[in-house]
């Protein structure tokens, strides 16, 4: 099996408008805290499966954030969504069956509520999943604490701070994509992530 990046943070959510601002706010955070985020978003290759490009990208990230709250029913549908529970099974199996190198990954779990999940995925019981009651900022202190518990970078900032960082940021961001001459509701992933990135650099 291929090698995991320490750099690599693998995110497991909801891609839809709803969610959208928590997304945001997450991504932020972990390039705030100085790893490279990964996801099913960052490559728009129709010639490779959809699965297939999931099971590359957590086979190379030593970390991932799975958010399993959106199992809800689709209103449209009335079916249960069950991608995120699904790429995070994904993920703890190859910490489990694969090589040495992929039994270094490590995950934060994240809910509406911290119990919540019970109802649904009783088999995962155990596992210490955080709660973000869909708040940017709680989600961002989540977030920010595990990265720093589990690497000890001393270059990561407090959530508090990041937040504002983030704020700031958002402020901002409309004027950064006139600089583009795009709207913000037209931004593609490539956008918000070289958005991001720039912005980090400059107000080092």
């Amino acid at each position: 099996m291929v090698a995991t990046s320490s750099r690599d943070v693998f995110i497991n959510c909801p891609f839809d408008e709803d969610y959208y601002p928590l997304f945001q706010a997450l991504y932020f955070t972990i390039a705030s805290c100085g790893f490279r985020v990964r996801c099913a978003l960052e490559i728009d290759d129709g010639s490779e499966v959809r699965f297939e490009k999931i099971l590359r990208i957590i086979g190379q990230s030593r970390y991932g954030i799975h958010d399993i709250s959106r199992t809800e029913l689709d209103p449209t549908h009335e079916l249960p969504r069950f991608n995120m529970p699904l790429e995070l099974g994904l993920f703890l199996a190859a910490k489990r069956f694969g090589d040495a190198h992929q039994k270094k990954k490590a995950c934060l779990i994240l809910d509406f509520e911290q119990f919540r999940y019970q109802k649904f995925i009783s088999d995962i019981a155990g596992q210490d999943i955080k709660a973000h009651h869909a708040e940017p900022r709680r989600l961002i202190s989540v977030a920010r604490n595990w990265l720093h518990a589990l690497t000890k970078r001393r270059t990561i900032v407090g959530g508090d701070a990041i937040f504002h960082r983030y704020q700031k940021f958002s402020e901002e961001l409309p004027y950064l994509c006139d600089e583009l001459e795009i709207l913000p509701e037209q931004m593609t992933y490539a956008d918000y992530s070289n958005l991001v990135t720039g912005w980090l650099r400059s107000t080092k």
